[in-house]
């Protein structure tokens, strides 16, 4: 529904102001629980406060936790490889959902870290065979369900794997290279329709909106590869998942030509569900600097791409790592220095810049100086400001032409104030 604003006289009359966004704005905060116990607290202006109200407060609507399939041995020995089992994600999930956020549940269905370079089968699983592998995708996915929602926590969205461009439980649901072949793209089809099979039957009516993801943002090629043999194989899922780091995938402009030509293609919406920006030790990417301002200035050159693809199709985005802070004697890989905290653990600005992704979409206005101007929030990014004379049949509406300005929250325009008696503003989809 667009956003009106009518001026009459000199004066601002409210005409409507448009629903709330239902864009997902998310973080992927997998590793709070861990920071926590080792003693890093989260700040906001300063003070201490729970990381999750701090998200919530910035305006971020979703949370997405990594679920591995490690033993508590695995986990005492290496916490930060392998502490996400069931046992740490189920009371942070709680927490997730207590806080009045959504919750998205990432399957590795690896005892650790899943990607496009390792999907390793978990070790309990090693000596399975194939039917008893498909059998047990199924009865993992469905019992983790199961608890999830009996503690109250049943997640919104879940991600069937992670990074699955080469498929997962290598060798068996390998493709892509030697494994380029019906039978493997068959065998990774039952793995990925058991496992959501499983899901479904846990959850009931209301079951989870499901997501495969894979790590080609920038990649139109690789995407279309993966998703033309997955359909083939006619599994049921509900949102096409993309990871897209500029600083590995290409330019903005790759993400958008991948986002709709995907869109177009396979009509499906469509979610970034890793990104990042750093703040510290890089060169600038893609002409923005990485500094807490060039995060700012990447979400909103983000927010710009995602929402220019036609049809509304790009329902969401996660920042990954937004977690993170500096551990002495952990190697972090740098993911400390695109995090939504500083080092001293107080709140960035990215992260008000990304909660406004979500923000709902309502034109406003104020009289200064003989000017109107305008106001809209970054969830209008790929909106442009129209105006008109009249309401009545049949209303022709113009582009307004003025510079717009961005200070990171927000887009603005300043117009002279206008000698017609009335004149009606709305914001329109590109």
């Amino acid at each position: 529904m667009p956003a009106f604003l009518a001026t009459v006289l000199g004066l601002i009359l409210p005409v409507s102001a448009a629903a709330a966004a239902d864009f997902v704005s998310g973080a992927d905060f997998s590793d709070l629980g861990f920071f926590e116990s080792q003693g890093v607290v989260y700040r906001d202006a300063g003070q201490p406060q729970d990381g999750l109200a701090i998200l919530k407060r910035q305006g971020l609507t979703c949370v997405r936790l990594r679920l591995f399939t490690s033993s508590a041995a695995q986990a005492q020995a290496d916490p930060y490889n392998y502490t996400n089992n069931l046992d740490y994600t189920l009371p942070l999930a709680l927490r997730v959902k207590n806080a009045g956020l959504q919750f998205m549940l990432d399957f590795h269905y690896s005892d650790s870290w899943a990607d496009p370079g390792q999907q390793t089968k978990p070790a309990a699983w090693t000596n399975l065979t194939f039917t008893q592998l498909v059998a047990q995708m199924r009865q993992y996915s469905s019992n983790c369900i199961a608890a999830f929602k009996t503690a109250g926590a049943t997640p919104d969205y879940v991600q069937v794997g992670n990074e699955i461009i080469g498929g997962l439980l290598w060798p068996d649901g390998r493709v892509g290279g030697a494994f380029d072949t019906p039978a493997q793209w068959s065998k990774l089809g039952q793995l990925l329709t058991n496992a959501i099979t499983g899901i479904r039957d846990a959850a009931g009516p209301q079951a989870p909106k499901i997501v495969i993801h894979i790590d080609r943002g920038g990649d139109w090629g690789g995407t279309e590869w993966f998703f033309d043999h997955l359909l083939q194989q006619q599994v049921p899922f509900d949102i096409i998942g993309e990871s897209y780091y500029p600083f590995w995938h290409g330019s903005l402009d790759n993400l958008r030509v991948c986002l709709t030509n995907a869109a177009a293609r396979y009509d499906k919406p469509l979610m970034v569900t890793e990104t990042a920006f750093p703040f510290a030790y890089s060169t600038n990417i893609y002409g923005i600097p990485a500094t807490t301002n060039g995060q700012v200035q990447y979400v909103v050159a983000l927010a710009q791409t995602l929402m220019s693809v036609p049809g509304g199709k790009v329902i969401g985005a996660f920042w990954w790592g937004a977690e993170y802070q500096p551990l002495p004697g952990v190697n972090l890989g740098g993911c400390e220095n695109r995090s939504f905290f500083g080092s001293a653990g107080d709140v960035l600005p990215v992260a008000a810049a990304f909660g406004q992704l979500a923000a709902p979409l309502r034109l406003s206005a104020s009289s200064a100086g003989g000017g109107l101007t305008l106001q809209w929030p970054l969830s209008g990014a790929g909106s442009a400001l129209t105006t008109t004379m009249h309401l009545s049949p049949p209303t022709v509406w113009q582009p307004v032409t003025n510079p717009v300005q961005n200070t990171g929250t927000t887009f603005s325009l300043t117009l002279p104030q206008d000698p017609a008696p009335a004149r009606f503003y709305r914001l329109q989809p590109n």
